[in-house]
């Protein structure tokens, strides 16, 4: 509760401006939610096989990440708000459009303009409250901008099962239900760009931000010429890891509950929501312990505490276990997000943040991009128990060396008191 009322204190205090970002954000989310959900299952009910829904979320993310830096790039040199407005009305347009066509070509071409136009949003996020918070205040903003995302995912996820649920109930087939809700979710996306279109820029804190970057340039020219492109070379390269682990087993967590359970669409939604719910007040929670640790500690320590569960989850037969376990892997490992956000922050200079965060997403969806076949394969010949059992451990190991490299990495220098 005292971090609920510390939250609402705080967004009575912040500028419009992030106001209405936080309010498109929530738009956005909920729309992508219910395609997040539901999308897997549509494509099957289609009659495609399981290596179609792998196809289309490989091009997907390879289209995000190969859209990653340039966007970030231009992100600098242009005006965010216009990026921001036009990625959230083409995207809604192309779920719109996914949501309608069926062939194979069709889907595919979607998935691309679906990954292009995310990629919006994803890359101008951090550096937008970046420029409109201050440096003390970043690590709080950040939790909560992440923890915010995730509670629109979870009114889209679970709205959208429990909407395709009930229109079953009352005599719609699957296909047209899903369709249904998919609109919706379109709709909802498009909605994003009324509050983005409200949005002013302000001409004296873009002058304030480059004269801020120009001093820091010149007093740290030597840091930011060689350290700095080190510790983003570093920092994607644990993405990576950590992107190719994730690709193998978070996109088909509904096809995991359902082919392994054969639970309902709408005891499916209600479980990945509750994930979503349990991360939310994880990364709440993760200032907290950033504070008393350190970041990086913080960070080690979610992301070593999830990897009984993961590995719980991929082995175990029982739902309630695999449910449970499921929940606190979820929460434990993406805690550690916003962490991560505020360290690549902090340590690169205003004039390379687009770049370092540009690369570190680019480099966490080449993992996923390249995971789509591997996870078709691997449960396509091992069936749903082993196929998913050696998924869960792949990832598991991936996680752990992950881990330790950042650590290694990217670890706070301890501060030595005299004893008196």
């Amino acid at each position: 509760m005292k971090i609920l009322q510390s939250t609402t204190a705080e967004w009575q205090g912040w500028s419009q401006n992030i106001r209405l970002f936080f309010l498109a954000n929530m738009l956005f989310q909920i729309g992508t939610g219910m395609f997040s959900v539901l999308y897997n299952l549509y494509i099957h009910e289609l009659g495609y096989a399981d290596a179609m829904s792998g196809r289309i979320v490989s091009m997907q993310s390879l289209a995000t990440a190969l859209c990653f830096i340039p966007i970030g790039l231009f992100g600098d040199r242009t005006s965010r708000k216009r990026l921001l407005v036009i990625g959230a009305l083409c995207s809604g347009i192309v779920l719109a459009g996914r949501s309608l066509f069926e062939s194979e070509g069709s889907l595919l071409t979607m998935a691309v303009l679906t990954g292009i136009f995310a990629a919006v949003f994803q890359v101008l996020a951090i550096p937008f409250l970046a420029e409109n918070i201050s440096k003390a205040d970043r690590l709080r903003v950040f939790s909560i901008y992440s923890a915010f995302v995730l509670a629109s995912q979870v009114a889209g996820s679970l709205g959208g099962g429990i909407i395709a649920d009930i229109m079953q109930a009352v005599g719609l087939n699957k296909l047209l239900s899903f369709k249904i809700v998919l609109l919706i979710g379109s709709l909802a996306t498009v909605a994003a760009f009324i509050p983005l279109q409200a949005i002013r820029e302000s001409k004296r804190s873009q002058n304030a931000e480059a004269e801020s970057s120009s001093e820091e340039s010149t007093t740290n020219q030597a840091v930011q010429s060689k350290g700095e492109i080190s510790f983003i070379v570093k920092f994607a390269a644990i993405q990576l890891l950590i992107g190719i682990g994730s690709g193998l087993v978070v996109p088909y967590l509904n096809l995991y509950f359902t082919n392994r359970f054969t639970i309902s669409l709408s005891a499916m939604s209600f479980l990945l929501s509750l994930g979503q719910v349990m991360t939310i007040l994880s990364m709440l929670i993760g200032p907290t312990l950033a504070n008393r640790v350190g970041q990086v500690k913080a960070i080690v320590i979610f992301q070593t505490l999830s990897l009984p569960f993961l590995l719980l989850t991929g082995f175990t037969n029982l739902l309630l276990v695999a449910s449970i376990s499921f929940l606190f892997r979820q929460a434990l490992m993406n805690a550690a997000n916003p962490l991560q956000s505020a360290i690549l922050i902090d340590r690169v200079s205003s004039k390379r943040r687009s770049l370092a965060n540009s690369c570190m997403q680019t480099a966490f969806m080449l993992g996923w991009a390249t995971m789509g076949p591997v996870h078709s394969y691997l449960i396509s010949t091992y069936g749903y128990y082993w196929g998913y059992a050696i998924t869960f451990s792949i990832t598991g190991a991936l996680y752990v060396t992950a881990s330790m490299l950042f650590f290694i990495s990217f670890r706070e220098k301890r501060l030595t008191t005299a004893v008196t």
